[in-house]
């Protein structure tokens, strides 16, 4: 489990929502849902797994999640991203089967059914999606014990078994009017809407009544009739029964910051969604729009029929830049849609922060520790040498500035070796930092709180001499030594020098095992520069006519040998290089090649 994981894992919401692991491309490879995000995904990281699990869990880079507003809402969002994605660890689905809706048909004698189609021409209204068909069923079990619609296959001269318990009135003793089922629809329609008020109000009354007359199996019946439209008014906002593609825009801002979310709703299913976080310097509306108008120019967002945008936006903007339809919901799901995207922009920005913050408190409290450790100040600022040559070859060294824990790339410095022939470190590093603190000394600039030195007892004792007996500068000097397999093993410091105990798992071992890893990389970039010139320069040597700024002129444009031996006297004296010392460049090279 990597840092940015165990950062993560701390700032994870106590909410539902839908989270997504990923592997080191950055590729979703699970997706899973939660009543308590917080509580779920810890747990894919403590305690044991059987094989599947730990086998995704070696795979996890890193992990996003949604938030939703419910149970229901996270499992139709987990459905909709796996069909998107189809994540290598998910049970895949055997078939492609859509969610089921509750339908009123459009007949004479409407009837209530169960659905998994769709069709918007057939003239039903339909109501959902549900999670699944047994939520369905209930509810629809539940409706037709309220509204009496057409229960039966009986012609409408015949009554039926439902009739005579008030559950169907499609018979010619019932009625046959439009205007009646058109009442009922337009009830059915408010109940599924959630304006069910006075109808909860009225059960609660039976139930309440029932219960006083000791009743209790019609109190029980209303007690349940009144969970089961407890269940139904929660709002299923990751799906759409009109089955539009749309965009949802939410945003929100703090401390200078924006995030930007955006919903990706295809064919009534919210598969995926866009997160931007950015400083903003205007208004946020202002750089709000800027975005959506950039939003758009990238090939891969395709325009929707419809973008939702949040009510503080202008929407005569956003039309003038965008040209799908714009709409700012102002109630109901669709402002319920933005307003969670806008929800999830808040939780995403305060998770940066908060990363931000444990992240400082880590480093600080890490460099506070050393400095504990050690028996020295706050080592605030840390520069750290290593040098790299090949058998003597090309030496150079290194120095890399570390300011509260962290890379500050602008004071990094390089440095050729001058004095030294042949494969001595430690004549090198004598060179280089008495090199690097004489100027210190001279232009008065920072000294560092401690110097760090990538090797053993040998290289410190050359730096300690310097500081001391030449430069008279008390500046603590530590070693990083590396075990065999060029991984930092120990931290040396002290007067002797002895080995400072530091947990492997500690930040201020991880602290230290960056610095190393930094100046190593910088000085072994360094020195691949410099033997590349060197040996570029080395078979152009003994030209007449071509001194150290031709050669700089060929290095720069051509880049290789290789290229200058296939380049034409024409080519070389574009250059600036005069005819005769062209050729002479032909004569060697071609010369050197036939050797």
């Amino acid at each position: 489990m990597n840092q940015l994981i165990k950062n993560k894992l701390e700032l994870l919401p106590n909410s539902p929502g839908c989270y997504l692991h990923k592997d080191k491309t950055g590729k979703i490879i699970y997706v899973g849902k939660a009543k308590n995000l917080r509580n779920r995904v810890r747990s894919y990281f403590r305690g044991s797994h059987d094989t599947k699990t730990e086998m995704l869990v070696s795979e996890i880079a890193d992990f996003e999640f949604i938030v939703t507003e419910s149970n229901i809402e996270a499992l139709l969002l987990e459905i909709n991203l796996i069909q998107e994605n189809m994540p290598k660890y998910n049970i895949r689905l055997k078939d492609d089967k859509s969610y089921p809706f509750i339908k009123i048909t459009n007949e004479t004698y409407p009837r209530l059914i169960i659905t998994r189609q769709v069709n918007k021409k057939d003239g039903g209204l339909y109501f959902g999606p549900y999670p699944d068909v047994y939520a369905a069923n209930d509810i629809k079990r539940l409706l037709d014990r309220m509204f009496p619609f057409k229960k039966c296959k009986n012609p409408a001269n015949k009554v039926c078994f439902y009739y005579h318990i008030g559950q169907c009135n499609a018979h010619t003793v019932c009625h046959t009017d439009k205007s009646y089922w058109d009442g009922l629809i337009t009830d059915v329609k408010n109940f599924l809407n959630g304006h069910d008020d006075k109808m909860v109000k009225e059960m609660q009354s039976k139930m309440k009544t029932f219960a006083e007359r000791m009743e209790f199996e019609k109190a029980a019946e209303y007690r349940d009739l009144l969970s089961a439209i407890q269940t139904l008014r929660t709002k299923q906002r990751v799906m759409s029964q009109d089955m539009q593609d749309r965009d949802i825009f939410g945003y929100y801002t703090e401390k200078g910051w924006m995030c930007v979310q955006v919903f990706f709703v295809r064919q009534g299913k919210l598969i995926q969604r866009d997160v931007n976080l950015f400083p903003y310097y205007n208004e946020p509306e202002e750089d709000f729009l800027t975005y959506m108008g950039q939003f758009y120019q990238e090939s891969k967002h395709i325009l929707p029929k419809e973008v939702f945008i949040p009510s503080d936006i202008d929407g005569e903007l956003v039309k003038a830049i965008v040209p799908s339809k714009v709409i700012k919901p102002q109630r109901g799901e669709k402002k319920q849609l933005v307003n969670l995207a806008i929800k999830n922009a808040r939780v995403s920005l305060e998770q940066k922060f908060n990363l931000l913050e444990k992240d400082i408190k880590k480093t600080q409290g890490a460099i506070e520790n050393l400095g504990r450790l050690m028996g020295i100040d706050t080592p605030v600022r840390i520069e750290a040498f290593d040098n790299s040559n090949i058998m003597g070859t090309s030496p150079v060294s290194a120095m890399v500035v570390f300011e509260n824990g962290k890379p500050n790339k602008k004071e990094y410095r390089k440095y050729k070796i001058k004095t030294v022939d042949g494969p001595d470190d430690y004549a090198s590093m004598r060179e280089v930092i008495r090199r690097r603190y004489e100027r210190v000394k001279k232009e008065n600039l920072s000294a560092p709180d401690l110097i760090i030195i990538d090797g053993g007892q040998g290289q410190v004792n050359i730096a300690k001499d310097v500081l001391k007996n030449e430069l008279n500068m008390p500046i603590p000097v530590a070693g990083l030594q590396k075990n065999d397999k060029h991984q930092t093993q120990e931290l040396l410091f002290g007067d002797p020098l002895e080995v400072i105990d530091l947990p492997r798992n500690s930040e201020e071992f991880f602290l230290l095992h960056r610095i190393q890893d930094e100046v190593h990389r910088f000085a072994i970039t360094f020195h691949r520069q410099v033997r590349s010139k060197n040996s570029f320069s080395s078979k152009l040597d003994g030209i007449e006519g071509l001194g150290p700024k031709r050669k700089q002129i060929l290095l720069k444009h051509f880049k290789s040998i290789t290229k200058i031996k296939e380049a034409s006297l024409e080519e070389l004296k574009s250059l600036g290089i005069p005819e005769k010392v062209a050729k002479n460049i032909e004569l060697k090279l071609n010369t050197e090649n036939m050797e």
